[in-house]
């Protein structure tokens, strides 16, 4: 029997890594897309039964390309992980606008085409499990995520509508909500310093690592979404660590 296969877009050192590692060690043959490829054969290296793709998402005509070859040399994923994101952090007067419709063309019009190529291909076979990742920028507006904001909650809009659609179809559309800042290495990987406003507060009265919602475990939540019966399918999942304020 050939093996099930997971595309998994937008495969950074955080959640994207975690979500390869976790379908891989459930037997799935993993497609990864990213727009950095050494991060891609690091993780290749790694896990023999995932392959990587070099692609930037919000080059539309070179992800279709992408999809297509991804077919031919794998088969039809039997899950998409969509986790791509183009962010930015600025209020409305110091934005771009030319950054404001690049996170609408990551965030939103490249899920849209992944799903417009894939999509009457799984429905075609009668099953399949399409997850978006997502934070609670699709939920609320504020000052500082001003150019950010409005492409998460585009995104979540547009998964419901493919949810409602695919849904008959026996296609699983689903939105993971994480309410929290994720824990990515990359960050110090990388020399960045990490925002103060996705710090731990001095009044945090836990550990610091209990402040952040956890790669792996993210990546546990979209597994166990993927395999939810038919007759208790679940839409949206909102997540969070046990002391985030909510």
């Amino acid at each position: 029997m050939t093996k099930p296969v997971c595309l998994v877009v937008g495969v950074g050192s955080a959640t994207g890594a975690s979500t390869v590692r976790r379908f891989a060690s459930e037997g799935f043959d993993v497609a990864m897309i990213a727009r950095n490829d050494a991060r891609l054969k690091d993780i290749e290296a790694e896990i023999g039964s995932a392959k990587p793709y070099a692609c930037d998402v919000g080059d539309l005509d070179r992800l279709v390309e992408t999809t297509q070859a991804i077919c031919r040399d794998m088969g039809v994923p039997d899950v998409v992980v969509f986790n791509a994101v183009s962010e930015s952090f600025s209020t409305f007067d110091q934005g771009d606008p030319a950054t404001f419709e690049r996170n609408y063309r990551v965030n939103a019009t490249a899920l849209l085409v992944l799903a417009q190529q894939l999509a009457p291909m799984m429905t075609d076979r009668g099953h399949g499990a399409i997850v978006v990742t997502s934070n609670t920028a699709a939920l609320r507006g504020v000052p500082r995520y001003a150019l950010f904001a409005p492409s998460k909650a585009a995104q979540r809009i547009l998964a419901q509508a493919l949810a409602r659609d695919l849904g008959p179809k026996r296609i699983h559309v689903c939105c993971v909500i994480v309410d929290a800042a994720i824990d990515a290495a990359w960050l110090s990987e990388y020399g960045r310093v990490r925002p103060d406003w996705l710090e731990p507060p001095e009044s945090w009265p836990f550990e610091r690592s209990e402040y952040y919602a956890h790669p792996d475990a993210i990546a546990d939540e979209i597994f166990r979404l993927t395999q939810q019966p038919q007759s208790a399918w679940s839409f949206e999942s909102i997540i969070r660590p046990f002391a985030e304020r909510w």
